[in-house]
């Protein structure tokens, strides 16, 4: 078992830190230690929520969106009602063209 020890070389790795024991016969990895998580990591739980939270506020947005073209289509109608109203009591003139002048 000892000889086996000798064997083995024990590495860091450069780009993420984790422990990683070699076999120098088998040139291949037998054992991998996961390195330690830093508060500086990507949290995938954090990125979800946060991807969840931007979908909602779409939505919202979205919603908010057609209840104000609903409600521009009503306020355009209501206008329309009002000038129709203050055009019905006014007399109707011929309207004056340019060859008229």
């Amino acid at each position: 078992m000892s000889s086996r020890k000798a064997r083995d070389v024990s590495v860091d790795c450069p780009c993420c830190g984790a422990k990683l024991q070699i076999d120098a016969t088998l040139r291949k990895v037998i054992a991998h230690e996961a390195p330690p998580r830093s508060a500086n990591a990507p949290d995938l739980d954090r990125a979800a929520d946060l991807l969840q939270q931007q979908a909602a506020r779409r939505e919202a947005l979205f919603r908010q969106s057609t209840e104000d073209e609903k409600k521009k289509s009503q306020v355009l109608e209501r206008k329309f009602e009002e000038a129709l109203k203050k055009s019905q009591g006014e007399p109707v003139e011929k309207p004056t063209r340019d060859i008229d002048l």
